[in-house]
């Protein structure tokens, strides 16, 4: 028994020399208690609802319309738009509903005892009727409440605009990219630690000896990882064919694919300079690879996120891979909206790699 509570004295005294270890015994799931109760925890510290996004457009541009805006600014979050505009924001489901606030709005606030009243016209998608009818009892609220002009009743024409099915089909369509996604972070965690290894028991040092250079030993290294990257793709892709996902456009998920296994090549690359040790390396990597992983969507679908969590998520690798692979999956990417989520893959890609490659002098 004295023996087991040396041996256990002694790996306690030990470690603290580890500094990955202690990271992601104490601090790592502390990072992750606070994350996922900001993420889950909506947008406002104060339990207030996000307001309902509602397109406007003012055809009237008098005083009496644009105090109306202001007044249904405290339940409503605008967006001013052109009439096609807004048509088109509520048909791709961008925003809920759109009020056209009609010419002739002010003269007909001037008016208490005759005339027509003031008209606006609320265009909701007819399959969204509850919304629809929360939106218009807040704007006859609005309409109502104020000064001795305000008692004159608002005439509100409907105009239905049918929603575009352009989202996921299935609950597979979301969760085959997260699943590519961590069999990326799979395949770099690999191929990472084992260039650390090699490096740390002299793997490495005997292949310099062999008629290579050092550029074909790394080459040999970034190519395995880029097979087995896309072996993984395609079993994945097997599998969420068998479960029922349509990809929308093979052409456009391969180039996803192939983005994604460039930039994920230059996280392995950059990974195995992170530590001297196997264990130092991998914790880095992980303290990296993770907090990439939360706020890019692989752990949490970022439609659930605060609108702050979602902006910070551009500097995300993953987020790029996620939109990349929903591109050719359900969101109908062209080449041309293809382009800016696969040049930011490579491009991250290659500076890791390149970073990472000059770090390896001692190869």
């Amino acid at each position: 028994m004295k023996q087991v509570i040396a041996l256990a004295l002694k790996d306690l005294r030990l470690m603290p020399r580890n500094k990955g270890g202690m990271f992601f015994t104490f601090g790592w799931p502390i990072i992750m208690t606070v994350l996922f109760g900001l993420a889950f925890g909506g947008n406002n510290n104060d339990g207030e609802q996000r307001k309902i996004g509602l397109a406007v457009v003012d055809e009237d541009s008098s005083d009496a319309s644009r105090e109306f805006l202001t007044k249904i600014a405290g339940s409503f979050e605008l967006f001013p738009m052109t009439r096609t505009g807004a048509e088109n924001a509520v048909r791709l489901g961008e925003r809920t509903a759109y009020v056209v606030i009609k010419s002739g709005f002010g003269a007909a606030s001037e008016r208490l005892f005759y005339g027509t009243p003031r008209e606006i016209e609320l265009g909701v998608d007819p399959r969204r009727q509850a919304e629809a009818g929360m939106v218009e009892g807040l704007l006859m609220k609005h309409a109502a409440a104020g000064g001795s002009n305000e008692w004159q009743p608002l005439k509100i024409s409907a105009n239905n605009v049918a929603r575009e099915s352009r989202g996921p089909q299935n609950a597979f369509d979301i969760t085959f990219p997260q699943g590519v996604v961590w069999g990326l972070i799979g395949c770099v965690m690999t191929f990472g630690i084992s260039l650390v290894t090699e490096r740390t028991h002299g793997t490495l040092v005997r292949l310099r000896m062999a008629p290579l250079t050092r550029s074909q030993i790394l080459g040999g290294k970034a190519l395995a990882c880029l097979i087995s990257i896309m072996i993984v793709e395609a079993m994945l892709l097997g599998l969420a064919l068998a479960l029922g996902v349509r990809p929308s456009s093979y052409p456009i998920l391969a180039l996803a694919g192939l983005s994604a296994a460039i930039c994920f090549v230059g996280f392995m690359m950059l990974i195995a300079t992170l530590g001297k040790t196997e264990q130092s390396a991998s914790g880095a990597a992980w303290a990296i690879m993770m907090p990439l992983s939360m706020i890019g969507g692989a752990m949490v679908p970022q439609f659930v996120m605060p609108a702050w969590m979602q902006s910070m998520s551009v500097i995300s690798p993953i987020r790029w891979t996620l939109l990349a692979i929903e591109g050719g999956i359900w969101r109908n990417f062209t080449f041309s909206e293809m382009a800016l989520p696969c040049t930011i893959l490579i491009a991250v890609g290659s500076a890791c790699f390149a970073v990472g490659t000059r770090a390896l002098k001692e190869i």
